[in-house]
């Protein structure tokens, strides 16, 4: 009789703190940990306005759960000492999860506390090195670096038609990574690399780097930069009339960096993962909802932030509840259908390593907006980094 009363009991107590937690309205918070301000302000305050505008549509559909979203938004400067120490101060708040940064090199210097604290992390970082660190709550909004260069480089030499390229990349983290994935995936498709060039991170500058380029005679220069420092190098090819291909990856063909570099960005040709200037109808929707509340184009570091809270949305549905190790687990192998899940965007699949994949474009930029050339299917080869 004893044993029945206490399973009574224990059947009752776990009725009732299931009926609490379903009564549980109090709301979740979220912590924007962004580059506000310094090299990566243009991509941090874009990929912080998707944030807010995905937790907007959010609450006003009902939250997560039933649950509000409270979004704090922590700027980590672009510089790597305070990004750790704002990542502590992110980590007291004992957010449910941390969206950003965007620059590798911050997202290296914050992912150990959010590691340590078993906080779910979704990140706009592209370096292949990442996911690579065994942070088993850490998730990309963006393709690695691994799986982005190998299907552009198939590109570049299925249809482009070169035989001898120059790479131009920035001396961080992000930019190593890319030099050494593009380089290695021009070389598989048989490609020579006739200059390679590092350039300063925020560097305007770049007459030096032009001639270089233009005494190395290569059928295609491909740009591999952050925001900062791409104009400045379009404008610099344009203006020393550089007639060779202009190539470079999702960064290069950034609304801000067509905006700034005007006439000197048409006809660049580049691969990207993410664009607001597609025509798909959530798509187009979601760049009309951008423009009006910001006043402004997204770009796709606005698409990063935005898909990728409702990707934490979708993937805590899946997991019934607001556990971070459980959503970790439902976050491997998780795949979703635009057409199912509201504000994906795009078909996404996850790897148990935080990686994704889904479908991206070639395009082309022309009178300042993107011009779509090729629809790549998601990439199937291995996301680990070339030897």
């Amino acid at each position: 009789m004893k044993i029945i009363r206490s399973l009574a009991a224990a059947i009752l107590a776990a009725s009732l703190a299931q009926s609490a937690s379903a009564q549980d309205k109090s709301p979740v918070t979220i912590v924007n940990l962004v580059e506000m301000t310094g090299a990566g302000a243009i991509a941090g305050t874009n990929f912080n306005n998707g944030v807010l505008l995905a937790a907007k549509e959010i609450n006003a559909a009902g939250g997560i759960l039933g649950r509000p979203l409270n979004l704090v938004t922590i700027d980590t400067q672009t510089n790597a000492e305070v990004a750790k120490a704002k990542a502590k101060e992110a980590v007291a708040q004992k957010p449910y999860a941390i969206m950003g940064p965007v620059f590798s090199d911050m997202v290296l210097a914050t992912m150990d506390e959010t590691r340590d604290a078993g906080i779910l992390h979704f990140i706009g970082g592209e370096a292949t090195i990442i996911t690579t660190r065994g942070h088993p709550s850490l998730f990309r909004t963006s393709f690695t670096q691994a799986t982005a260069m190998p299907q552009f480089a198939r590109y570049i030499k299925d249809r482009v038609r070169v035989g001898s390229v120059a790479v131009v990349w920035v001396q961080n983290e992000f930019g190593k990574g890319g030099r050494d994935a593009i380089v290695n995936a021009l070389q598989a498709q048989g490609i020579k690399v006739v200059a390679d060039l590092p350039a300063a991170p925020r560097q305007s500058d770049f007459t030096d780097i032009v001639a270089k380029i233009k005494q190395a005679d290569p059928d295609a220069v491909f740009l591999y930069l952050n925001e900062d420092e791409s104009p400045f190098l379009l404008r610099a090819l344009y203006d020393q009339v550089y007639d060779g291909w202009i190539l470079g990856e999702t960064t290069v063909l950034g609304q801000r960096v067509i905006d700034m570099a005007g006439e000197a960005a048409d006809g660049v040709r580049g691969h990207v993962g993410l664009t607001p200037d597609a025509l798909q109808p959530d798509i187009r929707a979601y760049h009309n909802n951008y423009l009006r509340e910001f006043k402004q184009k997204s770009d796709h570091n606005g698409m990063k932030g935005y898909t990728g809270l409702y990707i934490l949305k979708a993937a805590t549905e899946k997991a019934g509840k607001f556990d971070p190790a459980e959503v970790a687990k439902s976050m491997k192998g998780l795949s979703l259908q635009a057409k199912d899940h509201s504000g994906i965007l795009l078909d996404v699949k996850y790897d148990d390593k935080g990686d994704l994949t889904r479908s991206s474009f070639i395009v082309r930029v022309s009178n300042g907006r993107h011009q779509f050339l090729a629809t790549l299917p998601p990439y199937e080869g291995s996301a680990t980094a070339p030897k």
